[in-house]
């Protein structure tokens, strides 16, 4: 089944496919990965339909920008063909350790120009600050990045976990294009006030975390062991009596799959592509057998008793712990 397009943002919003590919963990914060499986899967994905390629600047600080830039080079497609969106603003040393924040207008226009050498591209798709700067007005970030734009390098603004003041106070500067953040059937807290004030002012949703970093994939085991550099080891909702609540949402919702003839993770997925079409789930598979499942998501219809179902299965507010560790809860506009 070929993908479906969705748009991000009106009146002149991109138009990408229905789900985009997540890079960040074929570089960082899963423990190891396998950069010539990383490869064949963006192969894999662009071969299937998939338009949209998410990355951050500091995603194994520059390696997934290089790794995507050489999947591309090796894909045969033209640049316009594919939309790479880019997160910045996050600081690290050698070590990965993460040392700050910086969202100011200076490292906006550096930021960027890293970025663009690195993917080996004159201009990006989407461009957005990773969170919310404390130090900086929005304004300010937004005002930067709206120079890009007229200078060309930059083609929509996006941004990342705000809240609903915040997106409003940015939008009034420049249009924005789109807003990442988490969004999945245990994390909802954008439906309160986010949602609603994105679609008041026609900014779509990119979704990330759909499977909640593979806790609700439907293949995730409570005794997996996880390499030191895989953040999930100290998240709350991997955590002791966190997970086993988690995981028993997750044996809920494998019976709804099961009636479907779906996994676990195409019922997840699929119920994200269902909340409407101005919302884009970000797939963050690392692996082409990972992907595949994913995609399947896309063929599946949800009627309303399935949608009845997967509700009782998996109630709002079910999940067990934060998204993440307190330190970085405290860094998320969107939660406050």
């Amino acid at each position: 089944m070929a993908l479906k397009e969705r748009t991000l943002g009106t009146p002149d919003g991109l138009v990408v496919s229905q789900l985009g590919l997540g890079a960040m963990g074929m570089s960082d914060l899963y423990g190891p990965a396998d950069e010539a499986e990383s490869t064949a899967t963006i192969h894999a994905a662009l071969d299937a339909g998939v338009t949209l390629i998410d990355t951050g600047d500091f995603y194994g600080m520059g390696h997934n920008e290089l790794l995507i830039r050489d999947a591309l080079r090796g894909s045969g497609r033209a640049r316009g063909e594919v939309a790479i969106s880019v997160k910045f603003g996050a600081q690290r040393d050698y070590a990965g350790n993460w040392i700050g924040y910086d969202a100011s207008p200076a490292a906006v226009k550096t930021a960027l120009a890293y970025t663009l050498r690195r993917l080996g591209t004159d201009y990006v798709d989407v461009y957005r600050p990773a969170r919310l700067d404390p130090k900086i007005p929005i304004e300010e970030t937004v005002g930067a990045i709206a120079e890009m734009v007229k200078a060309g390098y930059v083609r929509h603004i996006g941004l990342s976990e705000v809240g609903a003041e915040s997106l409003r106070r940015a939008h009034a500067v420049h249009p924005v294009s789109d807003l990442q953040i988490e969004y999945s059937l245990i994390s909802r807290g954008i439906e309160t006030e986010i949602l609603p004030t994105a679609r008041e002012l026609g900014i779509g949703v990119t979704a990330y975390g759909v499977l909640s970093r593979g806790l609700i994939s439907g293949h995730w085991q409570a005794d997996r062991q996880l390499a030191s550099s895989d953040f999930r080891g100290i998240s709350p909702r991997f955590q002791g009596e966190n997970l086993e609540a988690n995981l028993r949402l997750v044996e809920a919702l494998r019976a709804v799959a099961e009636d479907k003839g779906a996994s676990v993770a195409q019922v997840a997925i699929a119920w994200v592509l269902a909340q409407g079409e101005d919302v884009v789930p970000l797939v963050g598979a690392r692996r082409r057998e990972r992907l595949d499942e994913a995609l399947g998501a896309a063929a599946l219809v949800l009627e309303p008793a399935d949608l009845a179902a997967i509700e009782e299965a998996v109630p709002q507010g079910a999940a067990a712990g934060d998204r993440y560790v307190a330190a970085q809860m405290a860094h998320l506009d969107s939660e406050k």
